[in-house]
C-alpha cells in the first residue's frame, strides 16, 4: 500500500500558526503594560461620562432653576483634560494615533521593522521630555499651592499631575511596544495604523 499523501498548508498559514506559537503569550511585563493602559483607558471614559452628566446639570441648573453655577464648568474642563492625557496609553495600544503608513506599507519586513523602530526611539525621547516638564510644573503648583482663580479655587496640582501620569503610562506602553518591534516575529511587528479606509 502507498502511504496517504501529505496535506502542504500553504505558506502563509505555516507563517501564521509560527507566530501564533511564538507570541501568543507575550512576557509578564507587557501583559501588565497593555492591562495598566486597558485600565486607564476605561478611567478616561468614565471622566468623559461625568463630564457629560455633570454639562447636563449645568444645563439644568442655569435653564431649568434659573441659578448661577459655580464648579461645574472647570470641572468638565479639568475631567477633559484628564480623560485625553489618561487615555493615551490605551489609544496607542489601540494604534489609534494618527499615522502616515503609506511608506512602512512599501517596505519589506526588514526595512519596516527598522523603520518602526527608530520612529519608536523618537517617539519615546519625545514623551520622555514630556514627562520630565510635566512632573515639574506638578511639582512646582503641589509645592505652591496653586488653585484657579475661581470662587471654587480648585487645587491645580490635581490637574497638573495628569501631564506626567498620562505621558508616563505612554511610555510605558511605548517601551512594551519597542520591544513587540525590535524582537517580535515579523507577523506581529506593530502595525502604524491597523485601522485604514478602503480608500
Amino acid at each position: 500500500m502507498k502511504p496517504a499523501p501529505v496535506a502542504h498548508a500553504p505558506a502563509g498559514a505555516n507563517s501564521g500558526a509560527q507566530g501564533l506559537r511564538t507570541g501568543d503569550r507575550p512576557p509578564l511585563v507587557l501583559r501588565a503594560a497593555h492591562a495598566i493602559s486597558t485600565l486607564f483607558g476605561v478611567a478616561a471614559a468614565v471622566m468623559i461620562l461625568a463630564s457629560v452628566l455633570i454639562t447636563c446639570h449645568m444645563i439644568f441648573v442655569r435653564g431649568v432653576l434659573g441659578r448661577s453655577t459655580v464648579w461645574q464648568t472647570e470641572a468638565v474642563i479639568y475631567l477633559m483634560i484628564g480623560a485625553t492625557l489618561l487615555g493615551l496609553p490605551y489609544v496607542q495600544k489601540l494604534r489609534g494615533h494618527v499615522g502616515v503608513d503609506l511608506l512602512p506599507q512599501m517596505l519589506p519586513p526588514l526595512a519596516r521593522r527598522v523603520l518602526v523602530v527608530i520612529v519608536m526611539l523618537a517617539t519615546i525621547a519625545m514623551v520622555a521630555a514630556m514627562v520630565w516638564y510635566g512632573w515639574e510644573m506638578f511639582h512646582l503648583a503641589w509645592k505652591r499651592g496653586w488653585k484657579s482663580e475661581s470662587v471654587w479655587a480648585f487645587p491645580l496640582w490635581i490637574t497638573y499631575l495628569s501631564v506626567p501620569l498620562g505621558f508616563g503610562l505612554y511610555l510605558v506602553q511605548l517601551l512594551a511596544d519597542l520591544w513587540m518591534a525590535s524582537f517580535a516575529p515579523r507577523e506581529e511587528i506593530p502595525d502604524p495604523q491597523l485601522e485604514r479606509s478602503p480608500d
